[in-house]
Order: structure tokens, then sequence, then C-alpha cells
């Protein structure tokens, strides 16, 4: 069963496969209309084949976030990647709802809104009563810890019936491009959970990872530092903008320079993230750089505002 838990932590972290069974995934919730959420939706939709209800606060939101479906559809058609049928196919899965109630029965909640640490637990709290009792609660935090995620499921810390359900799927962005999904189990998530996570990424045509519930994870933990010492580097005058990411594209073939790639993750995120890092590790080395932490008070968080490190 869900509820039961699993073997420790340190017995499955590093593995994507499982003795556990993983659990058929038939529907799925996502909460958050925004890039990544509707992303998650969209791909859902399309390569694993099941019904998606898109819940957020806002219809505007929500209304937005269909548009962009349709212009992605839209663009995999002309590129002939796929029929009209089969566009018209993966549109019509995708439902949307103002009311987190109306996840009451689907088999899998992916939440995915901003990287505010109390909205995400009063998100997983009010789940914990609205969710089926075998639905899977996903997050896509991706740098708080899933462990304390997990604890706002529940009152009472011996009862794992909701906490051994929650896990994080962390998509990259974009969802429709990106392969990559860092499965992260807290302390108290089931074999089975991990094992059913696992499995439905791979259905919407992902590669799972597997990562401790650590700071910053895997993805967070190595490419932050190293976005984070590039804003040093330009800081301190080490190199201009246009060098920086020309080395890092022409001598380590990355598809984009480090400052190139902040603006597009945002450097609010970026920031708050450093941040996460350096508070719960504790070590110098993840001090975020002066120059970004003044950039994102001047309102310059990137491609999403229209200036960041170059402008858009």
């Amino acid at each position: 069963m869900l509820g039961q838990r699993g073997p420790s932590i340190a017995s499955r972290t590093f593995s994507t496969t499982s003795a556990a069974s993983a659990a058929e995934v038939k529907s799925l919730g996502v909460i958050g209309a925004g890039q990544m959420g509707l992303g998650i939706a969209l791909v859902a939709a399309q390569k694993a084949g099941v019904p998606v209800t898109l819940v957020d606060n806002s219809q505007a939101s929500l209304d937005k976030g269909l548009k962009f479906a349709d212009k992605l559809l839209e663009k995999d058609i002309s590129k002939e990647r796929i029929t009209r049928d089969a566009a018209d196919s993966a549109r019509a899965r995708i439902s949307t709802s103002l009311k987190m109630d109306d996840l009451s029965s689907v088999d899998f909640v992916i939440e995915a809104v901003p990287e505010i640490p109390d909205l995400k637990t009063s998100i997983f709290s009010q789940l914990a009563q609205i969710a089926s009792k075998d639905a899977i609660l996903a997050t896509n935090t991706s740098s708080i810890s899933i462990t304390k995620i997990a604890a706002a499921t529940t009152k009472d810390p011996t009862d794992l019936q909701a906490s051994s359900r929650v896990i994080s799927t962390h998509f990259m962005n974009p969802v429709p491009i990106q392969k990559g999904v860092e499965i992260i189990s807290g302390l108290q998530t089931s074999q089975e959970t991990l094992s059913t996570a696992v499995e439905f990424v791979k259905r919407m045509g992902k590669v799972a990872s597997v990562s401790a519930d650590a700071p910053g994870f895997l993805a967070n933990r190595i490419l932050m530092p190293y976005i984070n010492e590039a804003i040093i580097c330009l800081e301190t005058g080490v190199g201009g903008r246009e060098d920086i990411d020309s080395i890092m594209k022409n001598g380590t073939n990355v598809p984009m320079g480090p400052l190139t790639l902040a603006d597009f993750i945002g450097l609010d995120t970026c920031l708050a993230i450093m941040n996460v890092l350096h508070q719960e590790i504790g070590d110098s080395k993840y001090r975020p750089s002066g120059l970004l932490r003044r950039m994102v008070d001047a309102g310059w968080l990137g491609k999403k505002s229209g200036k960041g490190f170059y402008e858009y």
C-alpha cells in the first residue's frame, strides 16, 4: 500500500529501479498554470495520454496558459512533429478549474507554484484533505526540502498515510523540450511512491534521475554555483558578459552561456536557490553574488522582465 513506509532513504536514493510495484496513473492534476505547470500538463496529456485537470486561482492565468498550449501545439503541427488530430486529442485532455477540490479523484497531483515555502506547505496541507487516499502528491520544487513539505500533510509525524505519498518531480524548463526530471524522496516517502513517480515521468517521455533530499538536490547543487561564479567573474572584471558566455559555449559545448541561462531561468529564482544553499549548507562558497542581489533588487530579472544580463 502507498501508506506503508518503504526501505530507508539511504537504500533507495541512487537508483531509478525498485522492487516495489508502481501504481498505474490514469489521471493527473497540476496546480499552477504558469510556464512550468502548463508545460507539465501539456506533456502529460500529449505523451502519457492521461486527462489533466489544471488548477490555478486566477482565470486569467488559466486562459493565458491554454493560449500558450495552443501555440505550442500549432508549432508542432507546422513542423510536422504531430498531426492535427493528435494535437486536438491532447488539447481535449486538458481541463481547467479554479478550485483544488476538483482534484479529489485524480491519481497523481503535481504542484508547480512559485518557490515560496509557506505557499507550498499550505497547498500540501490542503491536498492531504482533498486528494484521494491513494493519490501521489508531488511538488515541482527546485530547492525546498521534500521532507518539510511532506510533514505539512499531517499534524502527527508518526502517521505516514499522507506523507508517504509525497515526492518531488522536478521538471526542467522548458518542460516540452528538456528530457530530464529529478525525482526526490523525502524521509517519509514510500518505495511505491518513488516507483510510481519514476514510471509516470517515463510515460511522459522523460528521463528520471533520483536524488537525495539535500539542499539543491542534484541539478541546482551543481548548476547554481556555476552560474553564481560566472556572475562573480563579471562583477569582479575577470571577463565581460559576451566573453564569459562565449568561452563556456565554445569551450565546453553547452548550448548557452551561464549568464544567458541565468536570464532564462530568472535571476530572482537563481537568487532564491543560492540563498537556500547558503543558509542550509552554511558554506561560504554558496554565498550569492552581490551583483545578483542588486539586479534582483532593481527588478532586472532576466528574460521575463525584459532586462537581465542582456536586454530582451
